[in-house]
């Protein structure tokens, strides 16, 4: 798998939860703020404004996306001054007991201009969370273009289409189709990023093509008894070039990167498999399960039996 795959599969845990819902004005909704998650937003039908308490309202239209990385409250509206006052939707409600919802909206019993949305939220594992995710603004806006995205608009069109009429299989394709949209949204949001030679931090390493080769290796072979040289002469520099560049874009040094992958893949086979732990040793690089659980407990703060036990 490739780096962005990756930072996807392991980060994503948890229920999805989406829904398509028919607005019709005057409307306005709260979004509660949820550490810990992501959400989005598409407006498929109409248009609306996304209020924010710090910023300044911006304007959707039809086709747009919208993606909140770090769970920020956020609101929507048919109108840039509508004042909200109703309770915030809060993915996390027990009370939600569907995954996937449909609804129409009409709050005042009028039929005023339709604005069809489709929202959506999905819980991430902090302690799991790569750090491009970490680094990612608070919220980030892709005007309609399905003449430059058309696959992103194709998997918008899916999912809705999924979300607003559930059948046999919805509960598999839906967060396949999760993951497909936030795969989307994030190779465009990365291929915005500036591309100058004095740009810094994951998105610039994830244009690099040199870094990507040895990231790629990394993520492809975690197990393989990694070097600076070694890495080095996958990303085709010299051993000084390669671990400059590589610290100044990413902020840390090439071996701390490989360790944090091995326990972060770690973490993920203790969860979800049930391996042996010299298996997983293995797996991630360690010829001992005693060396393995020494550095899985200075990276996750407890031994790995118990993380298994307790996750």
């Amino acid at each position: 798998m490739d780096v962005l795959s990756d930072v996807i599969t392991v980060a994503r845990t948890g229920r999805p939860r989406s829904a398509y819902v028919r607005w019709h004005a005057p409307w306005g909704r709260r979004f509660a703020a949820v550490p810990g998650s992501a959400g989005f937003q598409v407006v498929l039908e109409g248009s609306c404004w996304l209020l924010t308490r710090d910023g300044t309202p911006l304007r959707l239209d039809a086709g747009d996306v919208l993606f909140l990385p770090h769970g920020s409250g956020h609101t929507l509206a048919d109108h840039p001054e509508a004042e909200v006052d109703t309770p915030a939707c809060d993915p996390d409600d027990p009370g939600l007991t569907d995954s996937y919802a449909s609804d129409t909206v009409d709050p005042l019993g009028r039929s005023g201009p339709v604005t069809v949305v489709l929202c959506g939220a999905y819980r991430l594992d902090p302690a799991q969370a790569h750090p491009l995710l970490l680094t990612l603004p608070e919220v980030i806006h892709l005007p309609a273009d399905p003449t430059r995205h058309p696959e992103l608009h194709a998997a918008v069109r899916l999912l809705a289409a999924e979300v607003s009429a559930p059948r046999l299989g919805t509960g598999t394709t839906v967060p396949a189709l999760l993951d497909t949209l936030l795969m989307y949204i994030l190779r465009i949001w990365l291929a915005r990023q500036p591309q100058a030679d004095r740009a810094t931090g994951w998105a610039a390493a994830l244009n690099d093509p040199a870094l990507t080769a040895a990231l790629h290796a990394i993520h492809r072979a975690p197990a393989e008894p990694w070097t600076v040289a070694k890495l080095a002469a996958e990303a085709g520099l010299s051993r000084a070039a390669f671990a400059r560049r590589f610290s100044a874009l990413t902020g840390q040094p090439p071996l701390a990167y490989l360790t944090w992958w091995r326990m972060t893949t770690a973490a993920r086979l203790l969860r979800t498999t049930e391996a042996p732990l010299r298996a997983i040793a293995t797996q991630v690089g360690y010829t001992s399960e005693f060396a393995f659980a020494n550095a899985f407990k200075r990276a996750h703060g407890q031994a790995p039996g118990t993380y298994r036990r307790k996750n």
